[in-house]
């Protein structure tokens, strides 16, 4: 497995491709934006785009899907409980934040504890509300690798003050969700830089 970092949009978002090396087929996680170089990439290094997988429906996480969709028609992935923000330009903030309109609609929904099987990987969906009511992070067993979108950050925590958040039951998820995964998995966040349980069980002045 190889993972990928671009920072895309209009807040810096970590938009990550996850590409098995010897199938060359991958996945994205959370789409902020899908800007020409990201598509050239994608075509110079010959991937085979299998899935999109977001994380929450803030604008800054899914505002390049109609792009993307349009040069790779691959299933985009969400928590069922994110369906009215996702689908909810008053709700995901690209009203307030933007000032312009934006929801997707096209969205194929998952439920806690689904494994999802995309490019030859399992990936099991963790909800991680608090943040927005229906977040999830994506947690691969196997590589030992946890993308946690804005549930948990280096150092921090993704804000609450936004429709459906609540900073209670953030920090609760993250405790009985996330903490219990070993320490040495990696975390590659929406937002910052990449970390790991263990430095943020002991490090994250949030717990």
């Amino acid at each position: 497995m190889k993972i990928e970092k671009f920072v895309l949009g209009p807040v810096g978002t970590n938009c990550h491709i996850v590409l098995n090396e010897t199938s060359k087929e991958c996945f994205l996680v959370d789409m902020a934006a899908c800007p020409p170089e990201l598509i050239s990439h994608i075509r110079k290094e010959e991937l085979s785009v299998k899935a999109v997988l977001i994380t929450h429906g803030h604008f800054d996480h899914i505002m390049g899907l109609d792009e993307l969709l349009k040069v790779y028609p691959v299933p985009v992935y969400v928590c069922e409980k994110e369906r009215e923000l996702i689908t909810n330009p008053e709700l995901n903030s690209s009203l307030s934040m933007l000032g312009r309109r934006y929801a997707f609609d096209g969205a194929q929904y998952v439920k806690d504890m689904d494994t999802l099987e995309i490019a030859e990987m399992k990936i099991r969906v963790i909800e991680t509300p608090g943040h927005t009511c229906g977040g999830c992070c994506y947690y691969l067993l196997e590589e030992g690798v946890l993308f946690s979108g804005d549930t948990l950050f280096r150092g921090s925590v993704g804000r609450t003050d936004l429709p459906t958040g609540s900073m209670n039951t953030l920090v609760r998820s993250v405790e009985d969700r996330l903490f219990v995964l070993p320490d040495e998995t990696r975390v590659y966040p929406g937002h910052m830089e990449e970390t790991t349980i263990g430095y943020e069980k002991k490090y994250n002045p949030f717990f």
